[in-house]
């Protein structure tokens, strides 16, 4: 399984950037070979609009299956949910620790939108 998670940082000790949208990066991990490749995200850093819904198309292109933020905006929210992407909330701790936190079913799901667009 692959989960994408919003970071400013390349490594897996990088810690979780919680503004979805506005993310400089994103951190993919393979769960089941433990690689991880990690994609810009700078194009919607300092986008005036839409850096929620292009975001989300940045994860859907990678075939994550699940998305370990620290908020996730109402746009970006429905783009990612229409596609079967389950969404997670975390704080900003290390990657490696949310990848641990997740395979223990201990982050929490979100089932809506936590904030308001443009956050």
């Amino acid at each position: 399984m692959k989960i994408a998670f919003s970071t400013s940082g390349n490594t897996l000790e990088s810690l979780l950037d919680t503004r979805f949208g506005r993310c400089s990066q994103f951190l993919i991990l393979d769960t089941e070979t433990k690689d991880y490749e990690i994609l810009e995200n700078t194009q919607n850093l300092n986008s005036v609009q839409g850096a929620g819904i292009q975001s989300a198309q940045t994860v859907l292109k990678t075939g994550a299956e699940a998305l370990v933020t620290g908020h996730c905006g109402p746009k970006a929210f429905k783009v990612l949910h229409a596609a079967g992407i389950a969404i997670y909330l975390a704080e900003n701790r290390p990657i490696h620790d949310l990848a641990e936190a997740f395979a223990a079913g201990k982050l929490a799901l979100l089932t809506d939108a936590d904030v308001e667009g443009h956050w």
